[in-house]
C-alpha cells in the first residue's frame, strides 16, 4: 500500500497527475473546498478577532470521510490544489482535517502552473510549506463577503422581497450596469450631417472612391442643422475638386500580450459568444487534461491569473517555433516583454499552451468543438505575442475645392486607406492577407460619432493638383448615440480597469447576477440590462449604503487583500478597521432613530391590550412569536439603550396598535398626533380563505415526508404546514407566497389524498408557482414520455463534469416523482425528458414506439 497521498481538486486533474507520478502515489480529488462557514448563522466570532467557525460542507462529508480513511495508512501528504488564494485555503483546510487522523504525518504543499510531466515532477521534487499569508488573504475575503451578505441582505428582504441578496463585489457590478442604463435613458440625441462625395480620377484607373468633408475654411466640419447642410450643398454644387496632397506613413502595430483570465473571458465572449462561466469551464478542462490517445495531458497553463509574464523556457520555445514556421523576419531581435498591472501576481504566468508545438490543427481530432476553438484562441494569442510587429502603410488623401495658391480651401475632404506591408504577428491568426484592423480587437462600449474617419480598402495613385471627376454628392443625416450597454466582455473589462474583483471572481459575479434575476441579456446584441428587480435593489443599496458599494472603496478593499497576501498588514487588523466603518454605515442605513418619548407612549398604549392574536411559528426551530413578543422585545431594546429604536420599528408598533383598535379607544387620536394616522386607514388583516383552511386540514391529516436536507438547507413539510395552520387559526390570511407554497404541497401529496379529484375545483389551486402563469406542460403530453423512459433496461453510468455529477437515472426518477405529484412539468424539464427519450429508445424493455413530442413534431423530425 502506498504511503504517499496526493490531493487535488477534481477527478480529471487527479487522473492526469496520477498518470505522471505513477504507482508510488495515490491521487484523490477533494472536489474543491471541503470546509466553509456554516450554512446557518454568520459563523464569525466578532469578539474573538473575527475567528471563523468552519464546518465540513454538507455535500463534502462523504468525500472527507473517504480522504480521512485513505490517510490513516499514509506517512506523507502532498496537497496540490490550484496555485492561488483559494487553492492555498483548500490545502490548509485539508491539512487540518487529515491531521485529525494522521497527526504524525508529513504535509507538503505542491504548486505548478501547468500539468505537464516536467512541471509536475519538478513541483513534487521541491515541495514547500503552506503559505499562511495566502490563507489569511482568502480568510479575510471570505469573512468580508459573509459580513456584507449576511448583514446587508436583510435590508433588501424587508424593503423589496425575500430571496434578494447583496454582495460586496456583486452589488458594485450591478451598480455599474444600472448607472450605464441611467446614462442611456438620460441621453438626448443630437442631429448632425455628414457630407461627402463619390469621385474618381480623370485617367485610369477609374475606380471610384469616397471622400468626406473634414474642414470648412480651416475649421472642423461640424454640421448641426438641415439649413446649414443645405447651404453647404448649394455652395459645393458649382465647385470643382482636386487633390491637395497625399500623406503616407508607416504604422507599427504590436501584438497584444498573452491572455490573462479577464482578457480570455472577454475574447471568448466577443469571438464565440461564450459566457465567462462557459469560457472558464472549457479552460479548466484544457488545463486539467485532455486524452490525446496516450492518456490525459494538460494543454494550457493555469487559467486564473492576472499576470502577463511568460517563463523564459516557454518564451524561447515560442521564438524557435516562430522562426521555423514563419521565418526569421517574424522573430523579434529581443523577446517581447509585457507589463502586468500593479496588483498582478508575477509568480504566475499568463495563459498559454503548455507545448507551443501542439498546434490547433494537430489537435482537431482530439478536442471537442468548444475546446478546440478556445485552445486555438489561446495558442494564436500566445504565438502572436512573441512575433514582430505588423507594419501597415496608411495613405491619407486630402481633396479640396479649387482655391487660389496659398489660400485656405473653403472645403477640405479626407479619406484614408491602409495596407499591410508586413504581416508580422498577424500571420499567427492564419490570415493569408491580414486585415488592417486588429483581428484581436474586442467589441467597444463606445459608439461611433461624428468624428469617425472614413476608411477604404484601396486608393488609386493620386498626385497633388490632380483634378477629380465628381460622380455624386453624398449627404447623410445622423444622430449621436448613447453609450452602449455593457456586454459581458466590456463589463469584465470595466471591473478589471476599476480594480474590482479578481480573476477567480468575474465569472461568478455575472453568474450570480443572472441567477438572482438582477440582469438579463439580449442574445443577439450581447447587451446586459438591469431587470426591474435589479434596479430596485441597486437604488436601495446606493441610497442607504452608497459608500460601501462605491467602486473606489471596493477597489481599495481588493488592494488591502493583496497587502495581506504580501504580509504588509494583518488580516484581523484589516477586518477591525473595516467593521468599525461598516457598523457606522449600517446604522445610517436604518434611517434616523425614532423619538424615544414617542416609542414609550406607543408601547404603553399597546400594553393595554387584553387579548392577543395567536403567535406564528418563526425561525428554524419553529418558535412561536406574536405581537406581544414583539412589544416585549422593543421594550427591552429601549430600556438597554445600546441600539436605538428605528423609525421603521416605531411604525411597526403603530401598525399593531391599529390592528387592536377595538381594544384601544385612544388608538386613532394618539396615532394621528404622532403623525401615524394613515395606519388607521390600512385594511385590517383578512381571515383565511375557506380554500386555505381546507388545504391545511387535508395536509394535517396526512403522514408527510420526513425532513430533507438539500444544498445545506433543511425542508420540513410538517413544520411548515403547522406554522401556516397557526397563522390561519389566528385569523390571518396567508400571504401570496405562502398560498403558492401551500398549493405546491397539496399537489405534491395529491396521490395520498383520497378525495383530491373531487375537491380539486373547490380547492382553487393556482398554477404551480415555480412555473408561473403557464403552469408547465400538462399531463396528456408528458405521460407517454414518462411511461417509455420507465421501461429503460440499462442507464448510463453517472458522469462527473467539474464539481457536478450528472446521473440520468436519478434525474429521471426525480422528474417522474414530481410529475406524479403535480401532474405537470416545466417546459425546460420536458425538453430534458425529450432528449433523454431519444437517446435511450434502443434500451427500452420491449423496444420503443416513438410517440408525438411535446412541441407537436414527431421524434424523427425533431432528431433531424
Amino acid at each position: 500500500m502506498t504511503k504517499k497521498l496526493v490531493i487535488v481538486e477534481s477527478p480529471a486533474k487527479a487522473k492526469t497527475i496520477g498518470k505522471i507520478l505513477g504507482e508510488d502515489y495515490t491521487v484523490k480529488a477533494s472536489m474543491g473546498h471541503v470546509r466553509d462557514l456554516p450554512v446557518k448563522g454568520i459563523g464569525i466570532a466578532f469578539d474573538k478577532d473575527f475567528a471563523p467557525r468552519y464546518e465540513v460542507t454538507p455535500d463534502r462529508v462523504k468525500i472527507v470521510k473517504e480522504l480521512q480513511a485513505a490517510a490513516k495508512n499514509c506517512e506523507e501528504f502532498f496537497l496540490a490544489p490550484d496555485p492561488d488564494r483559494e487553492g492555498e485555503a483548500i490545502a490548509w483546510h485539508l491539512q487540518a482535517l487529515l491531521a485529525e487522523v494522521a497527526p504524525t504525518a508529513k504535509f507538503h504543499r505542491v504548486t505548478y502552473n501547468e500539468i505537464t510531466p516536467r512541471a509536475v515532477r519538478e513541483a513534487f521534487a521541491n515541495p514547500r510549506e503552506l503559505n499562511m499569508k495566502l490563507v489569511d488573504a482568502q480568510q479575510a475575503r471570505r469573512v468580508l463577503d459573509r459580513i456584507v451578505g449576511y448583514k446587508v441582505s436583510p435590508l433588501l428582504w424587508s424593503q423589496i422581497q425575500r430571496n434578494t441578496s447583496a454582495g460586496r463585489v456583486q452589488s458594485v457590478a450591478l451598480r455599474l450596469i444600472c448607472e450605464r442604463e441611467q446614462e442611456i435613458r438620460a441621453f438626448k440625441p443630437e442631429t448632425y450631417w455628414l457630407i461627402g462625395a463619390e469621385v474618381r480620377k480623370q485617367v485610369a484607373p477609374l475606380d471610384p472612391f469616397t471622400v468626406r468633408l473634414a474642414r470648412i475654411k480651416g475649421e472642423k466640419a461640424d454640421i448641426r442643422s438641415v439649413e446649414q447642410a443645405d447651404a453647404i450643398r448649394a455652395d459645393l454644387a458649382a465647385r470643382r475638386l482636386c487633390v491637395r496632397g497625399v500623406a503616407i506613413k508607416e504604422v507599427s502595430r504590436r501584438a497584444s500580450p498573452p491572455f490573462i483570465t479577464s482578457t480570455l473571458q472577454q475574447a471568448g465572449s466577443s469571438a464565440f459568444n461564450y459566457t465567462p462561466s462557459r469560457t472558464m469551464r472549457i479552460a479548466q478542462e484544457l488545463y486539467e487534461g485532455i486524452d490525446l490517445g496516450e492518456g490525459p495531458a494538460g494543454l494550457i497553463t493555469y487559467m486564473r491569473t492576472d499576470s502577463v509574464a511568460i517563463s523564459k523556457d516557454a518564451q524561447e520555445a515560442c521564438r524557435q517555433f516562430v522562426g521555423a514556421h514563419f521565418g526569421a523576419a517574424f522573430v523579434p531581435e529581443k523577446p517581447n516583454i509585457y507589463r502586468s498591472r500593479g496588483s498582478a501576481q508575477e509568480a504566475h504566468e499568463a495563459i498559454r499552451p503548455t507545448d507551443v508545438a501542439r498546434t490547433p490543427d494537430s489537435l482537431r481530432g482530439h478536442l471537442g468543438n468548444d475546446e478546440w476553438k478556445l485552445y486555438s484562441l489561446i495558442w494564436q494569442r500566445f504565438v502572436a505575442s512573441q512575433m514582430t510587429p505588423a507594419k501597415i502603410e496608411q495613405r491619407t488623401a486630402e481633396v479640396e475645392t479649387e482655391t487660389p495658391a496659398g489660400a485656405v480651401p473653403d472645403y477640405l475632404f479626407r479619406v484614408t486607406a491602409s495596407q499591410v506591408v508586413f504581416a508580422g504577428y498577424m500571420a499567427a491568426f492564419g490570415e493569408k492577407k491580414p486585415k488592417a484592423k486588429d483581428p484581436e480587437k474586442t467589441e467597444s462600449d463606445k459608439p461611433a460619432g461624428p468624428d469617425e474617419e472614413p476608411e477604404v480598402e484601396e486608393l488609386p495613385p493620386l498626385q497633388p493638383g490632380e483634378r477629380l471627376d465628381l460622380l455624386k454628392w453624398l449627404e447623410e443625416r445622423k444622430e449621436t448615440q448613447p453609450p452602449n450597454r455593457y456586454s459581458e466582455a466590456t463589463l469584465i473589462k470595466a471591473l478589471e480597469e476599476d480594480g474590482v474583483g479578481r480573476p477567480s471572481t468575474y465569472a461568478s459575479i455575472l453568474a450570480t447576477l443572472h441567477v438572482r434575476r438582477y440582469i438579463s441579456k439580449e442574445k443577439q446584441k450581447r447587451a446586459i440590462m438591469p431587470t426591474p428587480l435589479g434596479e430596485k435593489v441597486n437604488t436601495l443599496l446606493v441610497t442607504v449604503l452608497n459608500e460601501l458599494f462605491d467602486v473606489t472603496f471596493t477597489a481599495s478593499m481588493e488592494k488591502k487583500l493583496d497587502a495581506i497576501e504580501e504580509g504588509e498588514v494583518g488580516w484581523t487588523e484589516m477586518l477591525h478597521t473595516f467593521y468599525d466603518q461598516f457598523q457606522i454605515w449600517m446604522e445610517k442605513a436604518k434611517g434616523p432613530p425614532a423619538d424615544n418619548a414617542h416609542v414609550r407612549r406607543l408601547l404603553d398604549l399597546l400594553g393595554q391590550v387584553k387579548e392577543w392574536a395567536p403567535g406564528v411559528a418563526r425561525g428554524a426551530k419553529g418558535k412561536i412569536k406574536g405581537d406581544a413578543d414583539f412589544m416585549i422585545s422593543v421594550d427591552k431594546q429601549l430600556a438597554k439603550g445600546k441600539r436605538p429604536v428605528s423609525a421603521r420599528q416605531l411604525e411597526a408598533i403603530g401598525r399593531r396598535i391599529a390592528r387592536y383598535r377595538d381594544q384601544l379607544p385612544e388608538a386613532g387620536p394618539v396615532l394621528q398626533e404622532l403623525g401615524l394616522g394613515a395606519l388607521m386607514d390600512e385594511a385590517p388583516p383578512q381571515p383565511p380563505s375557506p380554500a386555505s383552511v381546507r388545504k391545511l386540514a387535508l395536509l394535517t391529516e396526512l403522514a408527510l415526508d420526513p425532513p430533507e436536507t438539500r444544498r445545506g438547507r433543511t425542508y420540513d413539510d410538517a413544520a411548515f404546514v403547522a406554522s401556516l395552520k397557526q397563522r390561519a387559526d389566528g385569523g390571518r390570511e396567508l400571504s401570496p407566497a405562502q398560498a403558492a407554497a401551500l398549493d405546491r404541497l397539496i399537489l405534491k401529496y395529491s396521490t395520498r389524498i383520497p378525495t383530491f379529484e373531487q375537491e380539486r375545483e373547490q380547492l382553487a389551486l393556482q398554477p404551480d408557482g415555480a412555473e408561473g402563469a403557464a403552469g408547465g406542460v400538462p399531463d396528456p403530453e408528458i405521460a407517454p414520455i414518462v411511461e417509455r423512459l420507465g421501461r429503460i433496461v440499462q442507464w448510463d453510468e453517472p458522469k462527473q463534469k467539474g464539481k457536478r455529477t450528472f446521473d440520468d437515472k436519478v434525474f429521471f426518477e426525480s422528474l417522474s416523482t414530481q410529475f406524479a405529484q403535480r401532474g405537470r412539468l416545466s417546459p425546460r424539464q420536458v425538453g430534458a425528458l425529450k432528449r433523454m427519450d431519444k437517446r435511450y429508445q434502443a434500451r427500452m424493455e420491449g423496444g420503443a414506439e416513438p410517440g408525438p413530442s411535446v412541441d407537436g413534431s414527431d421524434d424523427s423530425t425533431a432528431a433531424t
